[in-house]
Parts: structure tokens; sequence; C-alpha cells
């Protein structure tokens, strides 16, 4: 990732765009938006990622710009809604108008007990029907008891669970919770946050890798990922606009293997987009971009970041491109 410098970008725009409903504690998703020699990229790392967490959040948009992604195996994908932390009259709606087959549930939020998950699971299985999956994420907020007995509840609220989402944050913390379950255990954070996500060996851990391309360093890092983790994979998004969900979308149409669906459908947390056609599900399904959608210009005018907000992106962008340029430097 040493070559992903910031001097390649001709435009930076930054973003605020309203939630629908508060997700990882946020209203509004703020990001930047870059310009580079072959198209655009977004660069929108939450704010509890330290700039050196950064760095790859960087590269990704960079790589898009660029325009270098992989050849696609396949020309769509498909998608599950996403339900968060919210009534179940709420998560009902949400997932009937999804028109998606599969759903991933936020549970283990500090502000809602199990019971309350349990109601939220069980209105989400209503809308589903018998025929529908239904995963949970729990954010690795449990201890190693708590996974357990909540796991239980939930499976048995959720009329059966597809997969659990990162229980608990560690790999050996995953290993056990799964040593104690009958359903599948996916890891997300334990990949992505780590050192060197190309060595965590999740492989007797967890059943399922969850991979986010952003946070991975792009399309092509993600793929080595993959390959190394040896588990069947599921792309998620890391709540971006059309720009940034296109480079999840190349990497789940480039993955050589897709047995789940993927969780790219998450426009639908967003009040606004900033491209003319949105990257929505359609009948649960999205098509696989040949590059990342440029933005509508009266759309960003919509969304444009006041000045602080703007300026406080800027700096960040300049920090994370001054870790790159000393990584560059000293290799």
């Amino acid at each position: 990732m040493a070559d992903s410098r910031l001097d390649t970008v001709g435009t930076v725009a930054v973003y605020a765009v309203p939630m629908r409903d508060r997700f990882r504690g946020i209203t509004v998703r703020e990001g930047a938006l870059l310009r580079g020699p072959a198209g655009w990229g977004e660069f929108c790392a939450f704010g509890d990622y330290d700039d050196a967490e950064c760095v790859p959040w960087l590269a990704c948009a960079l790589e898009s710009a660029r325009g270098d992604w992989p050849a696609p195996v396949r020309d769509r994908v498909p998608i599950n809604c996403t339900v968060p932390v919210v009534p179940p009259e709420r998560a009902r709606e949400i997932v009937a108008a999804s028109g998606c087959r599969t759903a991933k549930v936020k549970v283990a939020d500090p502000g809602s007990s199990i019971a309350e998950d349990c109601d939220r699971l069980a209105a989400v299985r209503d809308a589903l029907g018998p025929g529908g999956r239904v995963r949970v994420d729990a954010n690795a907020a449990w201890d190693v008891d708590t996974a357990f007995r909540a796991i239980r509840d939930l499976d048995r609220a959720a009329g059966g669970l597809e997969y659990v989402e990162q229980p608990r944050r560690t790999v050996e913390e995953l290993a056990e919770v799964r040593r104690r379950v009958d359903v599948r255990i996916a890891a997300d954070e334990s990949i992505r946050r780590a050192e060197d996500p190309l060595k965590v060996a999740v492989a007797g851990a967890a059943d399922v890798a969850v991979l986010k391309v952003a946070p991975l360093g792009g399309v092509r890092r993600a793929l080595a990922v993959a390959e190394a983790c040896g588990l069947p994979c599921v792309v998620s998004s890391a709540v971006e606009t059309s720009v940034g969900l296109a480079a999840g979308l190349a990497l789940a149409g480039a993955l050589p293997e897709l047995d789940f669906a993927c969780g790219l459908g998450t426009l639908s947390l967003l009040r606004a987009d900033v491209v003319a056609e949105p990257l929505c599900p359609v009948d649960g399904w999205l098509p696989v971009p040949r590059g990342a959608p440029a933005p509508d210009g009266a759309l960003l005018d919509a969304v444009t970041a006041d000045e602080p907000t703007a300026a406080r992106w800027r700096d960040r962008l300049a920090r994370v491109d001054a870790l790159i340029r000393g990584s560059y430097s000293a290799g």
C-alpha cells in the first residue's frame, strides 16, 4: 500500500449525510470523495479508527480512484438487508421494504436488552417468512458466558440463525464460543482490525469470514485476505455512499466462491446518496460495477459538509497521507 498516495487526487469533496436510524452511535455519516486519474474513491473511516488504522481506508479509496480493480467472475451479488437497533415494528418495515431474503440484525447494543433483541428478531423472522435467513452482529459486545446464553435465546427467537457475527473480540474467545454453540460463528473485527489480516488464523475460531474492503486496504488486498483465511466469505459495507459501495461489490464480484448474501445493501440506512443511480438492491441483488460511479453535482452539493467538518476531514486525510508517505520513504 506504500504507493497509494494522495498526490494523485485532483478533487476532495467532504459530505455529511443524515442517517435514517442511529447506527454505531452516529446519526450523520461523514466522509470524503476523492477524484483520481481514472475515477472516484471514498474515504470514510469511522471516528474510532486512529490515523494508522485509517491507512488501508485511504489505500482502498485511491485504488478505486486509479480504476485498479480485478476482473469480476460474476455479474451480480446476492444482498442482505441491515436492521439497526430499532423497535420491532421498524425492523419489520425495513425488512419488508428491502426485497431481500436475508437480514442482518444488530444486537447487543448498550442501550438494549437480550429480550429486546429477541423481539426485534421475531419481527424480522415474521417479515421474512420461514424461508428467509437471519444473521446477527454483536460487535464483540458479549463475554463468553453471555454469548452462550444470548445465542441460544436469539437462535430460538429467530427460528434459526444463519450465523452470529463477532460475539467476542479475540480469535481465542471466538474459538471458545464456537465450541459451546451449534450456530455458525463469523469473524469480522478479528480480521479487519488485526495488525496483519493476512496472518490471522481464524479457521479454528469461525465458520465464516466477513470482509470489509476499506479497512482491509482495497479490493486486491481483501482478495488476498480471503485466500489466506481459508473460509467462506461475506462482503459487508462500512455504510458508504454508492461510490464506496462499488468497491465492496467489486470484491464480492471477484471472489472465486460466494456462498452467502453480502451486506452491501446499506444505502437504506442513509437519507441521501451522491450518485444519480444509487446502488440499491432490486429483489435482493446488486449488479457488479466496472468502476465506481461518479457523484452527481447537485446531489453532492445537497450533502456537502460545512467548512469546520470539511476542514477536519482534510486534516485527517493529510495526516493519513503523511503516514503512507513515511512508509513509502522507509521502503
